[in-house]
């Protein structure tokens, strides 16, 4: 069974609780909207913990370290892939015009034999938590859920 762990940065507005998302880069989302969005977050290892991995996935997706402050557990879930996602939020603010994105490699066209490069995530923004229900990938909202009971 995969395992993915990541981090979901929040902020407080003047309209209430902002969350930062990332859009899978590649061929396959590219001009998808509802349920293209995620927390930035990776696959680890049994070996690996899911707190490192997290931190770790962070700075690989956006090329930035990951903020440093209190960590409320969010918990687990699965989605429709099967994947158990673990996560963590964690009160900072990032200006996504500064993230410097991982990439990844795949064959694309299929069955072209031409590798192309995609980054990971091909832009992060921040939504409030409605909007961010409506493109986030179904199973992660219960993460946004989750932040907003233990969000004054």
């Amino acid at each position: 069974m995969k395992r993915s762990a990541g981090l979901l940065l929040f902020h407080h507005t003047d309209n209430g609780l902002d969350v930062l998302l990332g859009h899978m880069g590649g061929p396959f989302f590219a001009r998808r909207d509802a349920g293209a969005w995620t927390i930035p977050k990776g696959e680890y290892e049994p070996d690996e913990s899911a707190w490192a991995a997290a931190r770790r996935e962070f700075e690989e997706e956006l090329g930035l370290p990951p903020p440093d402050g209190e960590a409320l557990a969010l918990g687990e879930v699965r989605q429709t892939n099967g994947k158990i996602v673990t996560a963590w939020a964690i009160e900072a603010d990032l200006d996504p015009a500064t993230i410097a994105p991982g990439s990844f490699r795949m064959e694309w066209p299929p069955r072209s034999g031409q590798l192309q490069e995609f980054p990971e995530l091909d832009r992060v923004a921040w939504f409030g938590l409605d909007r961010a229900r409506e493109v986030i990938v179904k199973a992660q909202a219960a993460f946004l859920d989750r932040l907003a009971e233990h969000s004054p």
